[in-house]
């Protein structure tokens, strides 16, 4: 027996999934959101809380990324929650002499790609972050970059949407899409029963390709681990998001202007530091294709801590209190699928963020919601179709 469920079904209850049900709620679609596990227990509780623009290539990625900020803005005034947004900036650091000129560069086409970025140097480096190690010769700074709480967010988003209809259903997990005779979406089957919908949007992370596979649909995404350490409360190193350069490196690939053992380089460690607005701070990042193992890798967190103490010495004695892991939904090209699926009709795909999941959920929740009630698209979508990979 196949229950009445919704206009449409989202498949995904993390930041990208409660973003959708939000924007489509707002437009006065009924929608079902399906959550194989709790609301937000995915990657969307296993990641940083970053709103940043300045490590995205620049050009269209890094004027999405823009766009969704000041979705991201507009958006903080209609939810009845608190998010813990704080719009501070964020810092790229740039080691040494090595790497200015590819930090420079970068500059440069970011600026020019119409960011609100600054070049620090000398001085003016210590004097924005002052425990910075003596040695770093540069800061990149983008002013629109932001960070929040992600589980908040996904929190705010789902209460925001339930109080306009959206139903939401955790611990239900889909097991397959349904078809109609002709071939159309016309439902799913989930470990509760079958629910109808003439749309369904996948977004459930990590998970999109095993699902899309039941209709015949190839999405290539691949989980790509990587680590978080959660230092205690303390007095904070820095005042705002600070990343190595490097990281870049790490993200797209690549060892210009790095020079780190062998082992960093192997499991993708780049120093990530983040304040939180309790006074905690978190300490990044690892890259790793293991599968689906979530399991914390003891070495990998203690190479993570060996970079960190490179760019910030003082924290030596601070403790760690926490780690955790989670599964960055990965695509060969570093863009997220925000696209219908051609082959099936009333199909949508909204998945393969990497980490850039929190930064994206406005935009991707209201590209998907434009395209679904039939209204034009905030921004092109060409190069977040599906159909690009075919190419």
């Amino acid at each position: 027996m196949m229950t009445s469920a919704a206009d449409v079904i989202v498949i995904g209850g993390g930041v990208i999934g409660s973003a959708i049900a939000y924007y489509l709620s707002q437009e006065g679609v009924k929608v079902s959101l399906i959550e194989r596990g709790d609301i937000g227990s995915g990657t969307s509780s296993a990641c940083d809380g970053n709103i940043l623009a300045i490590d995205k290539v620049p050009g269209y990625d890094s004027q999405v990324t823009l766009k969704s900020q000041k979705l991201l803005a507009e958006l903080i005034e209609s939810l009845d929650y608190d998010i813990e947004y704080a719009q501070r900036g964020s810092v790229l650091v740039v080691e040494d002499e090595n790497q200015e000129q590819v930090a420079r560069d970068w500059f440069a086409r970011q600026k020019e790609a119409g960011l609100p970025m600054r070049y620090l140097e000398g001085r003016e480096v210590f004097e924005d972050e002052p425990l910075l190690a003596r040695d770093v010769v540069g800061l990149v700074e983008c002013a629109s970059d932001a960070s929040l709480n992600p589980m908040a967010l996904v929190y705010g988003l789902v209460e925001a949407s339930r109080s306009t209809g959206a139903m939401i259903h955790p611990f239900t997990e889909v097991t397959r899409i349904l078809r109609d005779p002709v071939g159309s979406v016309c439902g799913v089957e989930t470990t509760r029963g079958m629910m109808s919908a003439d749309q369904v949007v996948l977004a459930a992370g990590v998970y999109t390709p095993a699902l899309a596979t039941t209709v015949g649909v190839a999405v290539p995404i691949r989980p790509r681990k990587g680590h978080i350490l959660v230092a205690e409360r303390s007095g904070r190193p820095a005042r705002r998001k600070v990343q190595e350069f490097g990281y870049l490196l790490t993200k797209f690939g690549g060892t210009e202007g790095r020079r780190v053992e062998a082992e960093m380089d192997q499991y993708g460690i780049a120093m990530v530091f983040e304040p939180t607005e309790h006074g905690n701070f978190l300490i990044g990042s690892s890259r790793e294709f293991v599968g689906f193992d979530r399991r914390s890798n003891h070495h990998v967190l203690s190479l993570m801590a060996k970079r960190a103490l490179r760019f910030f010495p003082t924290i030596r004695d601070i403790h760690v209190i926490r780690s955790y892991a989670g599964l960055r939904p990965y695509t060969p090209d570093h863009l997220p699928i925000v696209s219908l699926v051609p082959t099936v009709p009333g199909l949508y795909v909204a998945a393969g963020h990497e980490g850039d999941g929190i930064g994206l959920a406005p935009i991707t929740g209201k590209l998907i919601s434009e395209m679904i009630v039939g209204k034009p698209t905030s921004i092109a979508t060409e190069p977040l179709q599906l159909e690009r990979f075919d190419k």
